[in-house]
């Protein structure tokens, strides 16, 4: 895969492998060739995910991961899969930007007594699910995306995590 990492704080050690790992599931689970396709993750800390969540979803405060699909996949109907993208003139599928902030990460995974890596793992599945077009805002999305979610991770040999 053509996948562009960018590391603004040092604490993310190992984000390559993580995003490779995450990255490639998810394009196999949806049938995409992982050499065919673009994606840009940014390894940050909750200050610069917090001016890029003001900035793009108009909320200034820290999240875990954001999500910039290149082109809007959403299906016509909730519940339904979304659209596969498609390549672009040179046969590769640019498919977006993923921004994942180390400290929400960190917290997170702290708090809900996770292995840090299987956490980052997750959160880059949802992030590259909503690249593909998948979303949670509409009860018969989240549905469908979270099982898409934990069927992925599970191959993955990483447990639930909307279990309680």
């Amino acid at each position: 895969m053509n996948l562009e990492l960018t590391v603004e704080d040092d604490r993310w050690q190992g984000l390559e492998a993580l995003s490779r790992q995450a990255i490639s599931a998810v394009l196999s689970h949806a049938e995409l060739d992982p050499e065919l396709c673009e994606i840009s993750v940014l390894g940050c800390d909750d200050a610069r995910i917090s001016e890029l969540n003001a900035e793009f979803r108009g909320k200034p405060a820290a999240t875990n991961v954001l999500s910039w699909p290149l082109e809007d996949l959403a299906p016509d109907e909730a519940g339904q899969a979304p659209h596969p993208p498609k390549p672009d003139f040179t046969g590769e599928i640019p498919l977006g930007d993923i921004a994942i902030s180390f400290d929400t990460c960190a917290r997170e995974a702290d708090e809900a007594g996770k292995d840090i890596d299987d956490h980052v793992i997750h959160l880059l599945v949802h992030g590259t699910l909503h690249l593909l077009g998948y979303d949670h805002i509409r009860d018969p999305d989240a549905a469908l995306m979270e099982g898409i979610e934990v069927e992925i991770l599970g191959k993955l040999g990483i447990d639930d995590p909307y279990k309680v």
